[in-house]
């Protein structure tokens, strides 16, 4: 009993907040869960990121949910991106049963049921609020990045955007990209060659064809306006709890590139347009990256470091970034180094792989004198995992194997009709719904191009000029021709010589 009094104070202590923060539940020692052994993890801290791991079926998903619950709670805007479609039960309060109303017992504080804020949105042609973005709004180094084009090909990319800018010509959609390519090479080849430099076209078409292989993953729908306002995404409601986002990418799981796309560009837009935050009490915004290791797994080497470099500064924007997936080693290194909370839970060793996967990820945790972490990462049940944090001064807390909490909300999907209410009640459904394609590059290097040819045409069909200089004639005059004559000088000549004789 001593054993679990020392343990019991060992995480009161590790866990002690003077500001506000969000209760994950209580810490086991042995595999039972020590009553009232809260593990807390301080609002103040969450921008640090952080990382939701664990195998299939261990409580990935849930352990998400409580902490979007929380947050809206807490007043703390929240984004998620749903692959797998099964967040959207945030949207109704949990049904409840007997095995929740145990779990907390054992925790040590009732459960209550909840419904929250829910925002729809939507990358394809799923019912939601549509996000899209300009050509212009990516810039010409992010645009090379995404495409993951050479050195020469980005200078051509930055080409373009001057030329777009120096003749104001908005790029919308990758249509407009796309046409001021072709002229870059063909009718407009010497006017970009006078004012910018000769342009190679077999680099331009390399280009078009990375660009044809990301439309080949639906950006299309992507890019072209009504252009989304990140500043949409940090709503709170009428009592004060912050919007819940639910990005639902069910129909582009196969395609990474689309995903990782948008991840990068909102990311960009965020820390572009976000205020600096300093030290603060709590975060701006939260953004959960369900199956991350498919940003990982397709990024170039330029993409890579341009995800890198956001998750290092965009924390002092007062953003929060959250990755799930299978394994801690499908996050980059110096990624996984950047995060502040890490909720781990099982993992399975069937193979030899597996085994040093495990050995690897007990090493990122802090050393414990309750715990074998190795051991326990194999032994955890569903819905228990490890939890370190950072405490308000930004150091670790004590390693704590954590009976977590249940979800307050449905852990179920919404049906047909009621994922209908929440789009069809949405503000932002409406402001986002309709497309417009305003005139852009296409349609001005259209017109460029059909005024040119209808000149060409009109000078082509003009008459020749008649001349009205006369033609100076060559014909000689007879006795000139005779005069001249070789035989005629020869002949004087020799009359000439004769008399001087």
């Amino acid at each position: 009993m001593a054993g679990t009094e020392d343990f019991f104070d060992h995480i009161e202590k590790g866990y002690a907040t003077k500001g506000d923060y969000i209760n994950m539940g209580a810490a086991m020692l042995n595999g039972e869960a020590v009553k009232n052994a809260f593990v807390k993890i301080p609002l103040k801290t969450l921008n640090r990121h952080g990382l939701i791991a664990g195998a299939t079926g261990t409580g990935k998903t849930k352990t998400l949910q409580v902490l979007a619950e929380n947050l809206s709670d807490k007043g703390i805007p929240v984004m998620l991106m749903d692959l797998k479609g099964d967040l959207s039960g945030l949207a109704q309060p949990s049904p409840g049963h007997a095995k929740i109303d145990e779990r907390h017992e054992k925790i040590g504080f009732p459960f209550e049921s909840n419904s929250f804020p829910v925002e729809i949105l939507s990358l394809s042609e799923q019912d939601g609020v549509k996000l899209r973005a300009t050509v212009s709004e990516f810039g010409p180094v992010l645009l090379s990045r995404i495409l993951d084009l050479s050195e020469t090909q980005s200078g051509i990319v930055s080409v373009v955007f001057k030329y777009c800018d120096d003749q104001k010509m908005p790029l919308l959609d990758l249509k407009d990209f796309k046409k001021v390519l072709q002229y870059a090479t063909g009718t407009g080849k010497a006017e970009f060659t006078k004012e910018y430099g000769r342009i190679s076209t077999s680099s331009t078409g390399a280009i078009l064809r990375k660009i044809i292989e990301l439309e080949q993953q639906g950006a299309e729908l992507f890019f072209g306006e009504k252009s989304f306002d990140v500043n949409d995404l940090t709503r709170i409601d009428d009592e004060g709890r912050g919007y819940i986002n639910i990005l639902r990418l069910t129909d582009i799981q196969d395609r990474p590139k689309l995903f990782s796309t948008f991840m990068l560009s909102l990311l960009a837009e965020i820390y572009d347009t976000f205020p600096e935050q300093g030290d603060s009490d709590k975060p701006e915004l939260i953004l959960f990256i369900d199956e991350a290791h498919l940003i990982f797994k397709e990024a170039s080497k330029a993409l890579l470091d341009q995800i890198e470099s956001i998750v290092k500064l965009i924390r002092s924007k007062g953003i929060g970034l959250y990755f799930v997936t299978q394994n801690p080693t499908d996050v980059p290194n110096d990624v996984l180094s950047q995060l502040g909370l890490k909720v781990q839970h099982a993992l399975r060793a069937f193979t030899a792989r597996d085994r040093k996967a495990i050995k690897l990820t007990a090493e990122n945790y802090p050393e414990s004198d309750h715990y074998d972490t190795k051991e326990v990462l194999t032994s955890l049940g569903i819905g228990e995992a490890l939890i370190s944090a950072l405490d308000e001064k930004g150091r670790p807390t004590p390693l704590a194997a954590t009976l977590l909490r249940a979800p307050m909300s449905r852990m179920d999907v919404l049906t047909k009709k009621e994922l209908d209410e929440v789009v069809n009640s949405s503000s932002l459904v409406k402001k986002y719904g309709e497309i417009i394609d305003r005139e852009s590059a296409y349609e001005i290097l259209n017109e460029k191009i059909e005024t040119a040819e209808k000149l060409a045409v009109k000078e082509k069909s003009k008459p020749a000029a008649r001349k009205t200089t006369k033609r100076a004639s060559t014909r000689q005059n007879p006795v000139i021709k005779v005069l001249t004559s070789a035989t005629f000088i020869r002949g004087v000549l020799g009359v000439l010589k004769k008399v001087m004789r």
